[in-house]
C-alpha cells in the first residue's frame, strides 16, 4: 500500500480499488479568497487588461468601450415595445429621438422594425470554396433572435439604424 500527501490536505490517500469520495474536515476559504471562473481571479467582473492595441500607431486614442449589456437592453426594449399600448410614448420614455441632426442631414423617424429570425439550416463550404454543403439543424442547434431597426428618412432615402448605431450617433449635429 502506497501513501502520498497533498500540501493542501493533512491526510493521506490509499491507492486501491474503491471510491475516495469523502467529506473534508477543514475549510478551504480561510486560507485564500474564493476562486473566480477558471480559478483566475476572485474579481471575475473585471475585463482583461490590454496593454497594447494591435495595428494602432503609438499615442492613438483607444476606441470607447462598448456598453457590456447592450444586447440585453435591446432585448428589453423589444419586449416592452411589442407590448406597449402607446408606442409613441414608449419611444419617448426610451429616449428614442424622433428627429436627429447628423452629418448635415435632418433624420426623421418613420418606423420601428422588429424582425423575428430563426436559423434552421447551415452551409459549409467544400474544399476550394466553389460549392457548399447544406444541412438542416437539429432542434438543439436552432437559434432564435430578434433584429431591431429604427428607420429614419434623411430627405432623400431611408436610413435604417440599429439600436447601437442610434445610441452612438452624433445628436448635436455638425
Amino acid at each position: 500500500m502506497r501513501h502520498h500527501s497533498h500540501t493542501s490536505h493533512s491526510h493521506s490517500h490509499h491507492h486501491h480499488e474503491h471510491s475516495h469520495d469523502h467529506a473534508h474536515d477543514h475549510d478551504h476559504d480561510h486560507a485564500h479568497p474564493p476562486h473566480g471562473p477558471g480559478h483566475n481571479h476572485p474579481n471575475a467582473q473585471r475585463a482583461p487588461v490590454q496593454w497594447q492595441t494591435p495595428h494602432q500607431p503609438d499615442g492613438a486614442a483607444s476606441p470607447a468601450a462598448p456598453e457590456p449589456d447592450l444586447d440585453k437592453v435591446e432585448a428589453a426594449f423589444v419586449d416592452g415595445f411589442i407590448s406597449a399600448p402607446d408606442p409613441t410614448s414608449f419611444l419617448r420614455l426610451a429616449r428614442i429621438p424622433f428627429e436627429i441632426a447628423a452629418g448635415g442631414a435632418s433624420l426623421k423617424l418613420l418606423r420601428v422594425e422588429i424582425d423575428a429570425l430563426t436559423d434552421v439550416g447551415s452551409l459549409t463550404p467544400h474544399l476550394g470554396g466553389g460549392t457548399f454543403r447544406y444541412d438542416p439543424l437539429p432542434s438543439n442547434f436552432i437559434s432564435r433572435r430578434r433584429r431591431l431597426r429604427f428607420v429614419y428618412f434623411d430627405g432623400a432615402s431611408l436610413r435604417p439604424l440599429s439600436y447601437a448605431e442610434l445610441r452612438d450617433i452624433d445628436r448635436l449635429g455638425d
